[in-house]
């Protein structure tokens, strides 16, 4: 009988195509996490380490549900996922293959059984991001793959003037990668707070729910309110016109780590 799995994923997504499978590309996270509990129903109840390391046989169809679709190249600390698993294996056991078996840039931190009808991505009520910048003149050397590095310091208090208007319920289309969204771009987006701790600059989004490369169109328009590029008060206008040629670059992949999900 099947079972509800929660999990709590982890990862660097450097060279990862994203979380969503792609036919034929096995470099994305939701194929990892896949391939890994498919080899695991196929090697249950086998008896060797060979067998185990080699399993035959064609794959269960395992399907892992992300609460969202993370670009390539972005991290995720928590990432929620869920998956139905029709296993006599415990939850310890479960977790010790995915950890065991998953490349060294993803983990999963937590896995417990819950409720059927519990789904990561529908019972979602938020998620938080953080962009972050470096701006030195030394080299990020241990944060190279998550930071953006800036050749000259933006000016904090005008992104922060312009994160304001961002803020609030608004059509966030002016924010959307996808130009042929056809579904609601009207989202919440709580609070964004700046943050800086010596030459790094930290941008912290929550909302309700993010459109494709939302964040980093936003952080890369708040960059260009920073560098004198754009007025803060030009934000109401650029949200208005819901045309993504009106705002911001989108920031580099690199930058952007999903910290949690809200349920």
């Amino acid at each position: 009988m099947k079972k509800n799995y929660k999990m709590t994923v982890r990862y660097d997504g450097s060279r990862y195509y994203g979380w969503e499978h792609q036919p034929g590309n096995p470099m994305t996270i939701q194929g990892k996490l896949e391939a890994v509990l498919d080899r695991m129903l196929e090697t249950e109840g086998t008896e060797s380490a060979e067998e185990q390391e080699h399993p035959a046989g064609p794959g269960r169809g395992v399907t892992v549900i992300g609460a969202g679709r993370t670009d390539a190249g972005v991290h995720a600390r928590a990432m929620t996922a869920n998956v139905l698993l029709d296993t006599a294996l415990t939850e310890a056991q479960i977790l010790d293959y995915l950890n065991r078996y998953l490349p060294d840039d993803i983990a999963v931190m937590e896995l417990k059984v819950c409720a059927d009808r519990f789904h990561s991505r529908f019972k979602a009520k938020g998620k938080t991001y953080c962009y972050t910048w470096w701006c030195s003149d030394g080299k990020p050397v241990f944060d190279r793959k998550y930071v953006t590095v800036l050749d000259r310091r933006p000016d904090v208090q005008r992104m922060r003037q312009a994160a304001a208007y961002l803020t609030g319920m608004h059509d966030y289309k002016s924010f959307c990668g996808n130009s042929h969204m056809k579904k609601s771009t009207v989202r919440v987006v709580d609070s964004i707070e700046i943050k800086t701790q010596g030459p790094y600059i930290r941008v912290y989004v929550h909302g309700n729910g993010f459109l494709q490369n939302m964040v980093r169109i936003m952080a890369g328009t708040l960059l260009e309110a920073g560098y004198g590029r754009i007025q803060p008060e030009e934000i109401p206008g650029i949200l208005e016109a819901c045309d993504r040629t009106c705002a911001g670059p989108t920031a580099p992949a690199q930058g952007l780590t999903l910290l949690s999900v809200d349920y």
